[in-house]
């Protein structure tokens, strides 16, 4: 879509809505706090899925983010995977058939999956650019906090140490 991105309802009723546009009426409001990473995940990215889990603001991500979630967790393995390879390799290397020096080919893999990181991290409000836009509701109540099903899970993890 062109043009600028639309703020969300929440910002503009607590701004006062000062264009006076109509506000939606009927806007999705996504229900259920994210939890159990997807079974097909690989050992590394559940645990990067937990990581992020454990790491951001409770009742932030629900079910529907799961996706989005799951994009920057195999972004996140995919990039650390190619930083390794150019960290023993280097940014340039040899080719073997011309004996010509290239850019390592995990440099580009690398510098994608930092941008579909960084893409997927503005979109589940873990940049921090985007935090301070971010207002949930009761965050200080203890009751409002995550419950048992996230200790659970924190509890059936494999201990990687």
């Amino acid at each position: 879509m062109k043009g600028r991105k639309p703020q969300p309802t929440a910002l503009r009723i607590l701004h006062g809505n000062p264009s006076e546009k109509r506000l939606p009426q009927h806007e999705p409001d996504p229900q259920g706090d994210l939890y159990a990473a997807p079974a097909w995940l690989s050992d590394e990215q559940r645990e990067s899925w937990v990581y992020a889990i454990e790491h951001s603001p409770a009742r932030l991500l629900k079910c529907l983010d799961r996706g989005v979630l799951a994009t920057w967790v195999c972004a996140e393995a995919a990039h650390k995977e190619a930083a390794q390879h150019v960290a023993a390799e280097g940014t340039v290397i040899v080719c073997e058939d011309k004996g010509v020096r290239i850019q390592n080919p995990y440099l580009r893999v690398m510098t994608k999956q930092a941008e579909i990181m960084m893409r997927s991290a503005q979109l589940l409000g873990f940049a921090p650019a985007v935090r301070p836009r971010i207002e949930i509701a009761d965050a200080a109540d203890p009751e409002a906090r995550r419950g048992d099903e996230l200790d659970r899970l924190l509890d059936q993890r494999p201990n990687i140490n």
